[in-house]
């Protein structure tokens, strides 16, 4: 029996169809690549762009806010950008919008690693220029995201839908996982601007692939509205109806707690790594290409692997509606994963991290990937399966929109707890505490 839905409905064959899952399927590892680049090397940035031109204690609270916009800076193009991206691609369709975001990402990963060399060189203010300005357009080029969705919508009949929603979330680990490496081998490559480069170069493969490959999907007949840049009224009816609307704030919490955790990842990871270093010591090159700094950015690929074996074991065992039921285990799972942090950071020896507390510390965080794996494409199908299919790019751009606010909030919300105390504790109690609320809105969400 074919297990690709969907494909009669469209008058797809079998072989058009999974080239078309293919190209979305690098669409959104692309869109994850830069951001798995990007969120190991912000110490990095601290060093070669920060400190140089915000030097001593007293600008410390300075240079962490910046870093902390260039953190936000791409997310918050997307929560901009998806919702226009999605209701125009129901208007004149999936392709040019996919084509136009894989050629922003070539333009502005391109601009990513000039600005790492420039700021190598010494110019540190024209490069902290040019690596906000190519943030911003990454972000701007990846809000098409939705519109791959929209895709996945297009191309899958009902039932199928969240195993073609988990295939997103497997991109997004993979993306997850070769970002940080691709940090890494930067470590031991003299050229600042690698990493840029060779997000650059796969987002030209891509844009290849797909100006080859990549077919309109969009349904004959969709119904044509009036383009805004942002349609208050739509998310307002969205929100209004409780069958979506709930699914969207449940969205938007689980990625508001899963920002956090990611946001302070880096500085966990220093703790456990190197307990007896100063946290808030002022690095040099030299001291931030260290051992401890090349196993941050493993971890950050674990990260993003568990990602992928979890979305691949999600599409596995997934059945016909049962998305609720792993919407609740997954709510389960990232709480004991955040409370484990909590445990981890209580009982820390903070002289020596014993083999034993860092393997509880990587289970704990496993769990809290898992959990937010089984949420993402739970969410994202049952939202697409109640949304009327004229208006499918549209309200999963509004809910891309929420998650992209989230991940605003969540790294300044989860930065500027990290040290209310010395045990560092209070982002990951306070993500517990949005875990539970997710949890308690779960039981009132129904299968279809």
């Amino acid at each position: 029996m074919d297990d690709t839905p969907g494909i009669s409905e469209i008058g797809k064959t079998p072989a058009g169809h999974r080239s078309t899952l293919f190209i979305v399927f690098l669409v959104v590892f692309i869109d994850l690549l830069g951001f798995g680049i990007v969120l190991p090397l912000l110490p990095l940035y601290a060093v070669d762009f920060l400190t140089p031109l915000f030097p001593g204690e007293e600008n410390r609270p300075f240079r962490g806010m910046i870093l902390g916009l260039l953190m936000s800076s791409f997310s918050a193009m997307q929560f901009l950008f998806a919702p226009l991206w999605g209701r125009v691609s129901d208007r004149v369709g999936r392709r040019p919008l996919l084509l136009l975001g894989l050629a922003g990402s070539v333009v502005f990963y391109t601009l990513f690693g000039i600005a790492s060399e420039i700021g190598e060189a010494g110019r540190q203010t024209l490069g902290l220029a040019l690596l906000f300005v190519a943030r911003l357009g990454a972000g701007v080029a990846g809000a098409t995201i939705s519109t791959a969705q929209a895709v996945i919508a297009d191309v899958t009949t009902s039932e199928g839908r969240s195993r073609g929603m988990a295939m997103i979330g497997a991109a997004f680990g993979i993306g997850f996982t070769f970002g940080p490496l691709l940090g890494f081998a930067s470590l031991f490559v003299p050229m600042a601007g690698a990493p840029g480069f060779a997000a650059a170069a796969f987002s030209l493969i891509a844009l290849l692939l797909a100006i080859r490959l990549l077919p309109e999907t969009l349904r004959p007949g969709a119904e044509l509205r009036p383009r805004r840049w942002i349609d208050w009224s739509g998310l307002q009816a969205a929100l209004r109806t409780p069958s979506v609307g709930i699914l969207i704030f449940i969205f938007f919490l689980a990625t508001f707690a899963f920002g956090g955790l990611e946001s302070t990842l880096a500085l966990g990871n220093k703790l456990l790594l190197n307990p007896r270093g100063d946290l808030h010591s002022e690095l040099t090159v030299e001291a931030a290409k260290t051992s401890t700094e090349r196993k941050n950015f493993l971890v950050f690929a674990y990260v993003g692997f568990v990602l992928v074996l979890a979305n691949m074991g999600y599409r596995r065992l997934v059945k016909r509606k049962i998305e609720v039921l792993f919407l609740r285990i997954g709510s389960i799972f990232m709480g004991l994963g955040l409370a484990g942090a909590v445990g981890i950071l209580l009982i820390r020896n903070p002289e020596e991290t014993s083999a034993a507390v860092f393997i509880l510390a990587l289970l704990a965080m496993t769990l809290a990937v898992i959990g937010f794996a089984c949420i993402t494409p739970s969410i994202q199908a049952l939202v697409s399966r109640r949304t009327d299919p004229a208006k499918q790019g549209e309200i999963l751009g509004i809910n891309q929109s929420g998650a992209a606010l989230a991940r605003i909030l969540g790294p300044f919300v989860g930065l500027s707890l990290f040290d209310l105390s010395q045990n560092h504790i209070w982002p990951y109690v306070f993500g517990v505490g949005l875990v539970v609320v997710v949890f308690l809105l779960t039981l009132r969400v129904q299968q279809d």
